[in-house]
């Protein structure tokens, strides 16, 4: 693991209750690899599942949190990082295949696709063990 729960609050812009990814495992030029444990109260749980909008969620703020341990490794001197805002331009070929229960942890690799500027697309794919729940491209824009 790269980045434990802590960690991963200062490295992405969200606030509790819309921390959608809790562990950084791993990390390379074209792909990272977090965890999130779906909790039972959080927001994005309907029926004992989480939705269609927390995994995007998920898969926004996975991406936030590459940007984020990019950010942080660059600026290695700088004692107060604040992590860059992001929005979500545009998602892709969103596929659902099932909705997690809660309770479960899901991993969510990330790939870059291309990153131009302040836009960076990626292909996103939430799983746990070999069950894959979703997968999107997105394009997200950073503000400078």
């Amino acid at each position: 693991m790269l980045a434990n729960t802590e960690t991963v609050h200062k490295l992405i812009p969200q606030e509790k209750p819309m921390i959608m990814v809790d562990t950084l495992l791993e990390h390379d030029e074209e792909r990272s690899l977090t965890g999130f444990l779906v909790e039972e109260g959080n927001i994005f749980v309907e029926d004992g599942r989480f939705s269609e909008a927390g995994l995007i969620e998920n898969m926004a703020q996975s991406a936030a949190l590459r940007t984020g341990w990019i950010g942080k490794q660059e600026s290695a001197q700088q004692k107060d990082y604040k992590p860059p805002l992001g929005v979500i331009g545009a998602v892709k070929n969103f596929i659902l295949h099932q909705l997690p229960s809660a309770g479960g942890t899901l991993q969510t690799e990330i790939h870059l696709v291309a990153s131009f500027g302040s836009a960076t697309m990626v292909k996103a794919f939430v799983r746990s063990g070999t069950v894959l729940y979703a997968e999107a491209e997105l394009k997200i824009f950073i503000q400078e």
